[in-house]
Formats: structure tokens, C-alpha cells, sequence
């Protein structure tokens, strides 16, 4: 695209949508791992999450970019020989293409782990030396494997993951690179192994580059991926230290590879990605996971959508604004909607605790009838994807009644 200094706030919209994979064409067909490679490739990494109310986190950027997909096919890419991606703590717990293992080795020599991990490594070395190994001899093997062959107990002291001190040192290994993830069990619990043996070859034995070419290249993948972002959105990314992130944008200016910008209605100066592209138009409609990388950065997200965002699961129930675990609806360029979900898979049936619109204006901005309709229509896309034959009617919130209906309308048999 042409260079620019000013964006409208439309136009920044459209930019980090299209940056983001929202403007590429959905697959005619039933989506190959070709199509998840473009999605990776715009999105530069997919954040890891537990929960599993509705479906893995991981899973979710992808279909909200493709439609309907098999998520075996992301399997495969993640955990299957020779694998393009690589599990590592990038943003939060994220799979990461095995491209960049060698820019995220300054956070593995770092030690910069947190509370216990550095503790077990000071205060038990023999410890971590023994799982090392143990690991090195058996893997794949997951924690509890390890465990087995250690008679110590469990700590119940802590309310928190209540890791054991086995359990710990493992973690501690994996932040510094010293095992990696071969693969999850059926538990969604990591199988640990030496890096040799999982990573390619030719990745394990590329060199570690300057912590300054590391940063300057993790910039660069968040600026690809933002399209157009602040110094904050583009140092989260990778949760950056910040004077790295600021040298390594300051260095991507003067290499012409970013651009500042200036965005309407936004405070901080913006930095343009050189190859960003302006669509005319988006044309998506889906709904987006708490977890993908368009909502990491709150601060960003409401700048650009107006869209307040906050994840409510640690929220006591009864302090909870919008519900447990909200997806937020994307139709055309704006966050139009907000459903809260859950799948009950005994029953086959898509539960929505909650649906609530967002108050849109200005050009462009679709009629909340039409937000009902397509997210409707929506609903049973994704229900269909999660193998689940029925979807309730929304319990509660603004938008339950008109949803509703547009459910009901979009169930009955046609003439």
C-alpha cells in the first residue's frame, strides 16, 4: 500500500482485520492444512488455554478465519513429525512456528521464570538434575510419569496449580528450554521430552541470534500480524522487555518496515505495518475466541471497536457483567455482539447463558436486526463444528429476545 501518515478509525479497523486473516477468502472446500498455514502465517502464533467450556483455545483462530475445520489438522501440525509449530511460553502458553524457537532462546537463558520454578532451580539443583535426566532416559513422558518413578508427595499447601516439587522442576526445564512438549495426552496434560527429539534437526542446531535481532524479528511478526498497533500491542505480543521492544521499533522505523501513523480518535502514535493492506470492506461474520490474538491487547481492542473486553471466569458469579466465557460476535469490521457460551456434551446442545448487543453507530454499522439474523445463523455454524444437534435459547441479557427469535426463524422449514 501507499505510504501513509493518517488513518480514519474505519480504516484501522479494516487494516488490523485484514492483517489478522479476517479478509482472505474462506475455503470453497472442507479447509486443508494449507489454509491453517495461512492463518498461522497472519496470526504468527496461537495462544494455549485450559478452559474448555465451549472448545481448547488453540483450536478457536482458526475457525473463526476458516469456518468449519478439523482440528486434527492443527494437531498435526502441532505435535506431529516434522512439525511446524512448537509449544513455548511466547505470548501466554502459545504454539509458536518452530521458526522462531532460536528468537525466544533469550527468554529461556533469561531464568526470569516465575515464584517456585526459581526457587526448586536454587534450592534443589540435584531435583531438577534428576528429572533432567529421567526425562532424557523415558520420554515422552508427562509429569506424572516422572512422578511415579520419585516417591514424594504432593504439595497441598497452595491453592493455585498446586504443582509438586517434580512437577515445578519440569516447568522450570521447559522455560529454559531444556525439554520440550512432544505432545498432550488425553488429560490436555503436556508430554515432555528433550528438545532433539522434538524439535527439527535444523532448528535445534540454528544459532541463537543477538537478543537485538531477536526482538527486532518478534516486532516484526506482531507488527505483520496487528497491521497497525501502539508501542504497548506491539511489545505484548511476545511480552517483550520494554527497552528491547522500543529499539527494536525504533530500528523497524528507520528500516522503513514500519511507518508512524496517526489514527483517528487514538492518543498513542500508531505504527503502520510497510505491507499493511486497506480492504474496502470485511465481509466476516463469526464469532471470535476470549483467547485470539484480536483481543489480546484490551487497551487496542477498544480503541478500534469501542468494545470493552474483560474475561469474566475469575469473576465471582455474582459480580459478572456479560457471563462465564463470552465470545465476542464479528460482523463486517465491527465487534457487533457478545454471546455467552457453553457446550453440554452429554446433551448435545450449545447453551448461551447470555447474549448482549453492542450500541454501533456511524457508516456502516449494521441494524440490530441484521446482527440478529447473522449471528443466528452463526451459532449454528459453530454449533454444527462442535458436533452438538441443538442450541438453547438465550437465558438472559438485552439481546436473549431478538436472538431468540432469529433462532427460531432460522430452524423453520422453508416453503
Amino acid at each position: 500500500m501507499a505510504m501513509t501518515e493518517y488513518l480514519t478509525l474505519a480504516q484501522a479497523r479494516r487494516v488490523a482485520l485484514a492483517a489478522q486473516g479476517f479478509a482472505d477468502r474462506v475455503p470453497g472446500t472442507e479447509p486443508e492444512r494449507r489454509h491453517l498455514r495461512r492463518v498461522l502465517e497472519r496470526t504468527g502464533l496461537l495462544q494455549i488455554d485450559s478452559v474448555n467450556v465451549v472448545q481448547r483455545a488453540h483450536y478457536l483462530p482458526a475457525y473463526s478465519r476458516l469456518g468449519p475445520y478439523d482440528p486434527a489438522l492443527l494437531d498435526r501440525l502441532a505435535y506431529r513429525k516434522p512439525r511446524d509449530l512448537f509449544e513455548y511460553w511466547a505470548h501466554e502458553a502459545s504454539l509458536v512456528p518452530v521458526r522462531l524457537h532460536p528468537m525466544l532462546r533469550w527468554r529461556m537463558r533469561s531464568g526470569a521464570a516465575w515464584g517456585r520454578m526459581v526457587h526448586i532451580a536454587r534450592e534443589q539443583p540435584d531435583l531438577v538434575r534428576w528429572v533432567r535426566e529421567e526425562i532424557r532416559a523415558k520420554g515422552p513422558i508427562s509429569a506424572a510419569g516422572v512422578e511415579g518413578d520419585l516417591d514424594r508427595p504432593r504439595r497441598k499447601d497452595h491453592w493455585g496449580w498446586n504443582w509438586s516439587d517434580t512437577k515445578t522442576a519440569i516447568e522450570w526445564l521447559f522455560y529454559t528450554g531444556e525439554v520440550s512438549v512432544a505432545r498432550r495426552n488425553s488429560a490436555f496434560a503436556r508430554v515432555y521430552d528433550v528438545p532433539e527429539r522434538v524439535l527439527p534437526p535444523e532448528v535445534v542446531n540454528a544459532p541463537t541470534p543477538p537478543d537485538a535481532d531477536a526482538f527486532r524479528e518478534l516486532v516484526r511478526v506482531a507488527a505483520r500480524g496487528l497491521g497497525v498497533a501502539a508501542e504497548p500491542e506491539l511489545r505484548d505480543y511476545f511480552r517483550l522487555p520494554l527497552a528491547g521492544a522500543r529499539q527494536a521499533i525504533a530500528d523497524l522505523v528507520e528500516s522503513g518496515e514500519l511507518v508512524p501513523v496517526e489514527v483517528e480518535g487514538w492518543a498513542p502514535r500508531a505504527y503502520l505495518h510497510a505491507e499493511a493492506r486497506i480492504p474496502r470492506r470485511i465481509t466476516a461474520a463469526t464469532l471470535v475466541s476470549p483467547f485470539d490474538p484480536l483481543m489480546w491487547e484490551r487497551a487496542r481492542v477498544e480503541r478500534l471497536f469501542g468494545f470493552t473486553y474483560r474475561i469474566e471466569i475469575y469473576v465471582p458469579p455474582p459480580q459478572r457483567l456479560y457471563g462465564y466465557y463470552v465470545l465476542p460476535f464479528l460482523l463486517g469490521d465491527r465487534l457487533a455482539a457478545r454471546v455467552d457460551l457453553k457446550a453440554d456434551r452429554k446433551s448435545g446442545t450449545l447453551q448461551i447463558p447470555a447474549a448482549w448487543i453492542e450500541p454501533l453507530t456511524g457508516r456502516g454499522a449494521p441494524a440490530p436486526a441484521e446482527v440478529a439474523d447473522s449471528l443466528a445463523t452463526e451459532l449454528r455454524r459453530f454449533a454444527g463444528w462442535l458436533g452438538l444437534d441443538e442450541i438453547d435459547a438465550p437465558q438472559r441479557g438485552d439481546f436473549a429476545e431478538p436472538l431468540t427469535k432469529a433462532l427460531l426463524a432460522s430452524s423453520a422449514p422453508t416453503a
